[in-house]
């Protein structure tokens, strides 16, 4: 690249800043969804919104258009303006992350565009990951509006999709800061490849555990492990027609398919790590990855065991950020060199 080394410095800064508040994002998205309190703000109000309730009129203006809620007449109806103010709270800090995000990638952004400093290669690019981060808030109303109209859950396939879209904003963001970070490279193309697997497995695990928190999939067969009631298949594990239905929309095949995909993930994973070895790989990552693919799989468990208990359920999903992180990093170290 032909940019100065600080302005490269500060660039890199900038995108690994945005990387930690995104991923902040998305554990209190975690938390949002597992104190039941994305369907609390029943109003999108991108500009005038991130301000809360400052007074108990608006207060009250508010939990009354929450009244009107699925979620309220037929799951909380017994909720008092303290209860609600609870489940509120997480909402508007979701929410008002994503505003703040907005602006910490918006303004720097045009900030080094104006004092020409980013290298022809990649204005599209940077100004692409604004263009995702839009796209980002529109799916995540487009995923509260499939909870506000008949039934009071989002739909668990609009919820995968607006992970999937914090991730792939994550990841390409904290690719770009390494790329300016002129990051250390060991080039093998046989790494690469088992990375690309690897990074495939876990983006599948991540998506189906997606799909068990929105349809609380956890909260079925949760007293064992690796056996779910005592069988190695459970017999409701079919019970919809097409049997591959079943992984999309029913509970215990769900959960089974991200029960073995985490083991198998787990297992590609350690793989990888081994196959650094024998390369004698030196990045010190590729062991970092070992570590917390063990962590996050035994979290997985004992989250599943807990019933989901908020504080390991978090630290589950936060998990899954950071092993999706590490697995980019030894990725990109690992990059055969373009001709």
């Amino acid at each position: 690249m032909t940019i100065p080394t600080k302005t490269a410095h500060y660039i890199a800064l900038w995108l690994f800043g945005c990387c930690f508040l995104v991923s902040a994002m998305i554990i209190v998205g975690a938390i949002t969804r597992l104190t039941d309190s994305g369907l609390s703000m029943v109003e999108w109000r991108p500009l005038m919104g991130a301000l809360p309730p400052l007074n108990e009129a608006e207060w009250g203006r508010i939990f009354d258009l929450y009244k009107q809620s699925p979620e309220f007449t037929k799951e909380n109806s017994w909720m008092a303006l303290e209860d609600f103010k609870t489940i509120f709270f997480w909402e508007w800090c979701h929410r008002l992350l994503g505003r703040l995000i907005g602006l910490a990638y918006a303004l720097p952004f045009f900030w080094f565009l104006l004092k020409k400093q980013i290298p022809e290669g990649y204005k599209l690019k940077l100004f692409g990951l604004l263009l995702l981060g839009g796209a980002q808030g529109l799916m995540g109303w487009y995923m509260v509006q499939s909870g506000l109209v008949d039934h009071p859950e989002v739909s668990h396939y609009r919820l995968a999709a607006h992970l999937g879209l914090a991730l792939l904003i994550l990841t390409l963001m904290f690719w770009l800061g390494l790329t300016f970070r002129s990051t250390t490279r060991n080039p093998s193309q046989t790494l690469y490849t088992h990375s690309l697997i690897a990074l495939g497995f876990v983006v599948t695990t991540i998506f189906w555990g997606a799909f068990t928190a929105g349809l609380d999939a956890g909260l079925v067969y949760n007293e064992t492990f690796p056996k779910m009631g005592g069988h190695w298949l459970p017999p409701d594990l079919l019970h919809n027609q097409p049997a591959w239905t079943n992984f999309f929309e029913n509970h215990v095949a769900i959960q089974f398919a991200h029960r073995w995909l985490a083991m198998i993930t787990a297992l590609i994973v350690l793989s990888l790590w081994g196959h650094a070895l024998y390369k004698k790989t030196t990045r010190i990552v590729f062991h970092f990855l070992a570590t917390m693919v063990c962590i996050q799989l035994a979290l997985g468990i004992t989250t599943l065991l807990s019933g989901i208990a908020l504080p390991l359920a978090v630290a589950h999903q936060s998990g899954a950020v950071i092993l999706l992180l590490l697995l980019i990093f030894c990725l990109y170290s690992v990059r055969p060199t373009a001709r």
